[in-house]
């Protein structure tokens, strides 16, 4: 029984794989997405050029030092920027991926949001302390996780899902762009970290995949990219930093830094939400999702404290500063996504954008 099961299911498989060999935009339409709304003059700009010919481009007119640092405008077209480097969009050729105008539009855009952080960040130099006191849990602790741990609905965590699914969705493939940039023990043990976040080898245990499970879980959208039309300036600022970072080699210190930093928070802040989803009765996909994260970000700590960021530095001491500037302007940016959480909540409102 079970081996003419199998035989079925192969012969399935090679039919799948051939109409997939002949028609490849099948498969290329199950992982990208359709191209968002714009939501002002630079992200309509983005969005009106990726619809032509990349070869027939001509330099943007629209302005730039004049958008606000952290608007939505702003935010849409970095992050659609970014995404031609991940899966890129339906319909959108590929080759605007390089293309020197919109590049140079991207590098712009990138120097606003950069100077805004920067203006914004303490300087450091010790990465140690740094990583230490990220280490030391306040008893009075504030933020997104612990009003859903206390006080949060399920429609509250609902939105926080949704509002998270553009990270989560693409889960350290934004970190990954350092490897190529690190050596030595820095490199093997990053690789290790990040082997852990896709899975240990097994397509379904990918963090990328069990969000989307529970997403499917918590009866929301599992699309790639479905929310982005409904997410704030503040949660697209938390993805286009790390995608900022990731693709400069200059700021490789940078983006070691805010991955040390998201493992060092990970696994006290997904305790918090395994209390809420509990409270809750959520589904067993939201809490397997956070459950995970518990165990496993507390064992990347220390990999990355030691063997990562201790190596690079051991290496390169002079990318110290940028290690901590990472870290620092990653908790810069999720306080600002947490303080727009709160606000909307404590008031009794959607934290979506709705129109």
């Amino acid at each position: 029984m079970i081996a003419t099961v199998w035989r079925s299911a192969c012969g399935v498989f090679a039919v799948q794989r051939r109409i997939l060999g002949r028609y490849p935009t099948l498969l290329t339409s199950a992982i990208t997405a359709a191209l968002p709304t714009a939501r002002g003059p630079l992200s309509l700009a983005v969005l009106e050029a990726l619809t032509t010919d990349p070869s027939q481009s001509t330099p943007f007119s629209v302005a730039v030092d004049d958008a606000h640092p952290y608007g939505a405008d702003l935010h849409l077209a970095l992050y659609v920027c970014y995404e031609l480097h991940y899966r890129g969009f339906a319909g959108v050729a590929g080759d605007w991926e390089w293309n020197v105008d919109l590049l140079r539009l991207r590098a712009a855009m990138e120097r606003v949001f950069l100077g805004y952080v920067r203006d914004n960040v303490e300087p450091g130099e010790d990465a140690v302390a740094e990583m230490d006191a990220l280490s030391r849990e306040p008893v009075d602790g504030s933020g997104a996780s612990y009003y859903l741990r206390d006080h949060g609905s399920w429609e509250q965590m609902r939105e926080y899902f949704a509002l998270r699914s553009l990270y989560h969705l693409k889960e350290a493939d934004p970190h990954a762009w350092a490897i190529p940039r690190l050596t030595g023990q820095a490199k093997a043990s990053f690789v290790a970290v990040e082997f852990d976040e896709y899975g240990g080898g097994r397509g379904d245990r990918v963090h990328q995949a069990l969000f989307a499970d529970l997403l499917a879980a918590a009866d929301l959208d599992s699309a790639y990219l479905g929310y982005i039309d409904h997410v704030p300036a503040e949660a697209l600022a938390t993805v286009n930093l790390m995608s900022l970072f990731g693709l400069r080699r200059s700021l490789r210190g940078a983006v070691v830094g805010h991955f040390a930093a998201t493992e060092i928070t990970s696994s006290p802040g997904s305790k918090r939400l395994v209390g809420a989803l509990e409270r809750m009765a959520a589904p067993e996909p939201c809490i397997a999702f956070y459950a995970e994260h518990v165990e496993a970000d507390a064992v990347h700590e220390q990999v990355l404290r030691h063997d990562v960021v201790g190596d690079l530095i051991a290496r390169e001491p002079e990318l110290a500063a940028d290690v901590v500037f990472g870290i620092r302007a990653g908790g810069f940016v999720e306080d600002k996504l947490s303080d727009y959480l709160l606000s909307a909540w404590e008031h009794g409102r959607t934290a979506l954008v709705t129109s």
